[in-house]
């Protein structure tokens, strides 16, 4: 899987929990929530103020392992 700023936020669980850890450092910690599964990567980190270029190459660089 290669993350995108369209992939939603519930895909990237489903395809590795592990990547849990990325989202609760930037305070999203509403992961299970239905609304939360369904934003994008990049919705989310709007609504958070973080980097949404940043957040994806942290994923995908755990994802490349």
């Amino acid at each position: 899987m290669v993350v995108t700023r369209e992939t939603k936020i519930g895909d990237i669980l489903d395809f590795n929990r592990e990547t849990s850890v990325y989202f609760l450092e930037m305070g999203m910690h509403c992961l299970g929530c239905p609304s939360a599964r369904n934003e994008t990567i990049e919705q989310a980190c709007r609504v958070h103020g973080v980097s949404v270029d940043d957040l994806i190459a942290r994923i995908n660089e755990h994802l490349s392992k």
